[in-house]
Order: C-alpha cells, then structure tokens, then sequence
C-alpha cells in the first residue's frame, strides 16, 4: 500500500509501530499476542495473516498462534474462526513449521467435566464450584457444556497459562464488541490471576490501530467499572 497509500500507509505505520508499540512496557511477546487475539475477535483476517510472521519473529511460538485460535472458537465460534486457521497453516507452510504440532491436550473425553469445572474454580474463584449443575432444567446444559467444553477441551490444554488464557479471552470479547456483561466476568478473572488494571490498560491501547477507539473505549469503561467493583 505504500504505492497505492502513501500518505496513509506513512501514518498508520508511524502511529502503530512506532506510537503505540513504544507506549508502554509491554514486552514483545505478549503485545503480539494482544493483538492478534484482538484481530481474531474483530475478524481483521487479512492483517492477522499479515502480522504473524513479524508475531513469531517477536518470539510468539508456533503453538500459542494455534492455542489461542482453537479457544477463540469457544468465544467467537468455528465459522469465524476457520479463515484464521487456514491463514496460519498457510504461513506455517511457508515458513517450514511442521503441521500438525504436538498435542497439547489436557483432558480426556472421560474427565473434562471434572477438570473444565476445577479449571473454572481456579480462575473465578469458589463461586464457580459445581457451577455446571446450576441455572433453570431447561438451560443447564449449557452451563455443563461451558465447563467440558470452553474450560475442559481449551483451558486445560497446554502451551498457553491461565493468565495468558484470559487475557486472549479479554482481548475475543472487547473485540468484538456486544459482550459486555461476559468481559466484566473475564476483567474480574485476570485481575484476579495478576492481569492488574495498568496491565489491561496497556493491552486495550495497543489495540487502538487495529480494532479502532469506539471498542477500545468500551473495553476503558469496563475495566473501570469492573476495578470500582473490587473496591466497593
């Protein structure tokens, strides 16, 4: 785009690359992490593809790229996912990874019931205890199927940590907006695990470029809200 573009490739570059990615302390890694979970949620396809190469030279690995999109299915469903999967296997090809990579699983089809339900307790605190077998008969099995499922097949599964985990999760919600009661739950979660507010600040704000403000000042607000919460 710098033939096509050239005044706004000049800008945008200036203001992504170099503005906002020297903005905080964020180290390379988990920035890049950030924003492809981001341009995940925001279904930004093109840019994600674009960026990942630049994502594993920064140190991202090829299996936290696949680790975060098999959770994004949890969060933003297969159909919005696919076209992610497709554009990193096809990097991955061209660079010479290795498909498929070594599993990571956690559980067993017998017992991710038990551990997606301790998962949650680890994350959210005793309040999620048995939290599978609440809510009205009707709609319960959701409920056991957000445990086995979202917590059970995705956060046991190696390669990524549970703080690591919720901050992509942090990043699906804000992302793609409409979310909002689900992104207060998952703020309460990472402060818990250590993801502090000046830490969630500084995600939200490499985000800027690539998702837009409307959605990064939704998230703002969230995180303040969730942080008056704590101190009430």
């Amino acid at each position: 785009m710098s033939d096509t573009d050239p005044e706004f490739t000049e800008r945008f570059n200036h203001f992504a690359f170099r503005e906002v990615a020297d903005s905080g302390d964020l180290d390379g890694r988990t920035r890049m992490l950030a924003i492809l979970a981001a341009l995940a949620g925001s279904q930004g396809t093109d840019e994600f593809g674009a960026l990942l190469p630049a994502a594993l030279e920064t140190g991202v690995r090829p299996v936290e790229v696949k680790e975060l999109l098999y959770q994004a299915v949890a969060y933003l469903g297969i159909g919005r996912v696919l076209p992610f999967l497709r554009a990193v296997n096809e990097v991955f090809a061209r660079r010479g990874i290795k498909l498929p990579l070594e599993g990571q699983s956690g559980t067993t089809l017998e017992n991710r019931l038990e551990k997606g339900s301790q998962a949650q307790v680890d994350i959210f605190g005793e309040r999620m205890r048995d939290f599978w077998k609440s809510g009205p008969e009707e709609s319960r099995h959701i409920n056991r199927w957000l445990a086995e499922n979202c917590f059970g097949d995705y956060y046991t599964r190696n390669g990524l940590d549970y703080r690591q985990r919720e901050m992509i999760t942090f990043c699906f919600l804000a992302a793609q907006g409409g979310c909002e009661p689900q992104l207060a739950s998952h703020i309460a979660a990472n402060i818990r695990l250590g993801n502090d507010k000046a830490f969630l600040i500084q995600i939200i704000s490499q985000w800027v470029p690539f998702i837009g403000y409307p959605r990064c000042l939704n998230a703002l607000r969230c995180v303040d809200e969730a942080v008056d919460r704590r101190e009430v």
